[in-house]
């Protein structure tokens, strides 16, 4: 396994290409199909913000291999842009919030299909957004 995989994003055929090597990388893990959907989907509503939403409609995913200290291993995703950055971050982790005329379903739903999310913005600062999927040996619990 690559120590970090970095997918420049400029395009809907770049988000796919994130996506793909997500579920690579899940597999190659061991984790659930139903976890590799879930990942790929988290994935593709964060880099989609980035076409929709960074200057130039460009930024990257970053994908890695994580392993905690008790023997868990999982992937990474850190999706950045340098655009205009969200002005209202609580606003914006809504449901049914938008700006661009969607459903407002994309930051909070990508919030809900992974085990961890954070996500770092401010106006003019680009925003940046780490998503975590452990492994099915991880002990994490199944959200309702």
């Amino acid at each position: 396994m690559l120590a970090e995989t970095r997918i420049a994003i400029e395009s809907d055929a770049d988000v796919v290409t994130a996506r793909q090597r997500a579920r690579e990388l899940a597999g190659e893990l061991e984790l659930s199909s139903t976890d590799q959907t879930l990942l790929a989907t988290a994935i593709s509503e964060v880099a989609r913000n980035i076409t929709h939403y960074a200057t130039r409609g460009r930024g990257e995913v970053r994908l890695r291999v994580i392993r905690h200290g008790d023997g868990r291993e999982g992937i990474e995703v850190v999706a950045s842009d340098d655009g205009p950055g969200i002005v209202d971050l609580e606003r914006a982790l809504q449901d049914g919030y938008t700006t661009g005329g969607g459903l407002g379903l994309g930051l909070p739903g990508a919030r809900r299909l992974v085990d961890e999310f954070d996500i770092q913005s401010a106006p003019s600062s680009g925003t940046t957004v780490t998503l975590v999927m452990w492994g099915r040996n991880s002990g994490r619990t199944v959200r309702a």
